[in-house]
This record gives structure tokens, sequence and C-alpha cells, in this order.
């Protein structure tokens, strides 16, 4: 039978959560999903020390940022 603990749900919640961004049709809401994702998977990745995977997400989580406030300023414009 398995059995998961809470960093195995955590994990597979982010991977969820990951794969639902993959299917948005604006890259807004695409950006903000996929932010939500990557920031379980950093989490998850600092409670298992996998150094590479909290790296690459906390990256993609600053890159989204960057877009999602730049087309915010220029929606404002």
């Amino acid at each position: 039978m398995l059995t998961l603990n809470y960093i195995d749900i955590l994990g597979y919640s982010a991977m969820v959560v990951l794969l639902i961004s993959f299917m948005m049709k604006k890259v807004t809401t695409l950006r903000l999903v996929n932010t939500a994702g990557c920031v379980l998977f950093a989490i998850w990745g600092t409670i298992i020390q996998e150094w590479p995977v909290v790296i690459t997400n906390v990256s993609i989580v600053f890159i989204n940022a960057y877009y999602l406030i730049k087309d915010f300023k220029s929606s404002i414009k």
C-alpha cells in the first residue's frame, strides 16, 4: 500500500500545480500559476535538501515576477 507523508504530498502538489499552469491560455495566468508551482517545488526542494531543484525554481519565480511586473507596468501606461 502506498503511504504518503507531508513531504510527498507537497512534492506531488507542486507537480500538479506546475502541470496545470501549462494548460493556461493566457500568458499572465500561466505565469501566476507556474509561480505558485515553483514556490511549492522550492519549498519541497529545501525540505529534502535538493539544491538544484531549489535554485532552478527560485530562478523561475524571479523570471516570472520580472515579466509579470513588466506586463503590469505596460498595461497601466
